[in-house]
């Protein structure tokens, strides 16, 4: 199933309408649904599509080869790469379509394979046209590494396609017999990522589907949380400890440093590996007067599948081999899930923030929405406009909404020296009376219900 992405399938497209052969690079992370949506707008064009192995170049063209040996093509054992790419395009009169996925494999086994892209490429332009889709799913290679190693041949590229998370109302669609509060909980485990949405299933509470998708031992989700970062990262070992930290609160490189007692030095070296892959981001406050009540340089998980690997699994990997997987999701998943969830919760209201911004619903045009992060409470929403009009937010997940609740966000405004022009307050359960009433009367404070989104 293909939800949403008619933008990237529009973008694709457009370039294969367009007169000449081209070289287009597609990427994003793993399970964020690529190869779907390249086969997507593969469909009914004549073309091939070969996923490349991590192995040498010589194993590589042996592989290729015998796919389309299978396929009908008389091949050798090891072919050239020219012939490899003659064949894979040869049959059909219209434009051809080649995806090569993973072809980082190929490019970091030596220099040979983008040399030969390239000359078969410019070689077709006037004829027998081709539009060559290279996919990765290694972010930082692409956006770190990939000119420098292929070289002169990065002028020869057409486009950059990344393919980013799926938003929470694509979510929503995919899971029809869950309800809104079910969406929430499962976006907050598997994020907006398509291919792990293939795992759960609507037709089970989200408890049964993380005992059964994501807590049994056997699960195809059971180690994906961490092989995310082993198939991309070295050293492991430092890696799953600063992870672990970070997801028990150690969101500073202070407090890094002396959990792990590795050099901060070290710490911010990898802290930069993991932001590069988009697994860790660094939290920057929203720019506003009162600086010295911000706390800064905040790092937090932003792989949602992966924070909650290191959450609730990774700390306990003891006891997921010896509890059921009942016994073990009541123990150290039930009592404090809703805290876990609201973190989400703010993303989903985001989202549905700037979607109603997108449309001018809002009583200001914004560009950009934040977060405030204070010393001593945090604004979960804050955006402006031109003009210097202030829209800020709360999202509460955990418990009704009180007017205690109005009064902190007010104080929050107050320490972040900011003029809250305009209020929104997002809740999954209710309004208590004294907010409702103040909403009767302010119409500048907006309240809404999980049921709204």
């Amino acid at each position: 199933m293909l939800l949403g992405r008619t933008s990237e399938l529009r973008y694709l497209n457009n370039y294969y309408d367009r007169e000449g052969s081209q070289i287009l690079v597609v990427y994003g992370q793993k399970q964020i649904g690529k190869t779907t949506l390249v086969r997507k707008f593969a469909e009914g064009k004549p073309g091939y599509y070969y996923h490349a192995r991590a192995c040498s170049e010589r194993e590589q063209v042996y592989q290729w080869g015998r796919q389309l040996a299978r396929d009908g093509y008389e091949m050798e054992d090891f072919p050239s790469f020219r012939d490899i790419l003659v064949k894979s395009v040869y049959d059909g009169n219209d434009k051809k379509v080649l995806v090569i996925d993973e072809f980082q494999n190929i490019v970091r086994a030596g220099g040979q394979f983008m040399k030969e892209l390239v000359s078969f490429v410019r070689n077709r332009r006037n004829h027998d046209e081709v539009m060559v889709v290279l996919c990765s799913s290694s972010i930082g290679w692409i956006e770190n590494s990939m000119v420098t190693r292929i070289g002169e041949a990065a002028y020869e590229l057409s486009g950059f396609l990344k393919i980013r998370e799926m938003p929470f109302e694509d979510i929503v669609q995919r899971f029809p017999n869950f309800r809104i509060e079910e969406c929430v909980e499962a976006y907050a485990v598997l994020g907006g990522f398509p291919g792990l949405w293939n795992q759960f299933d609507d037709r089970l509470t989200i408890q049964q589907n993380i005992c059964r998708h994501v807590l049994d031992v056997n699960s195809f989700l059971f180690e994906e949380g961490e092989r995310m970062l082993t198939e991309q990262l070295r050293e492991p070992g430092v890696y799953n400890t600063i992870m672990a930290s970070i997801a028990a609160g150690d969101r500073k490189l202070n407090n890094l440093h002396m959990h792990t007692e590795f050099s901060r030095a070290k710490i911010s070296v990898y802290l930069k590996n993991l932001i590069e892959l988009e697994l860790v981001e660094k939290v920057f406050s929203y720019d506003t007067a009162g600086k010295e009540n911000v706390q800064k340089g905040v790092y937090r998980i932003s792989h949602p599948f992966v924070d909650f690997y290191y959450t609730y699994m990774y700390p306990y990997l003891s006891d997921l081999q010896t509890l059921s997987v009942g016994e073990f999701y009541n123990r150290y998943i039930a009592p404090d899930f809703r805290k876990y969830v609201t973190g989400y919760f703010k993303k989903v209201c985001r989202q549905h923030l700037m979607k109603q911004n997108s449309r001018h619903k809002l009583p200001i045009v914004f560009d950009n929405v934040g977060e405030w992060i204070g010393k001593a409470g945090e604004l979960d929403i804050i955006a402006q406009d031109e003009e210097g009009h202030t829209l800020v937010g709360l999202c509460n997940w955990e418990k009704p909404m009180a007017y205690e609740d109005y009064e902190n966000l007010l104080d929050h405004a107050k320490k972040a020296k900011i003029n809250a022009d305009y209020i929104y307050m997002y809740t999954a359960f209710r309004f208590d009376e004294r907010l409702n009433l103040e909403a009767k009367v302010r119409p500048n404070l907006k309240l809404i219900q999980i049921s709204d989104l």
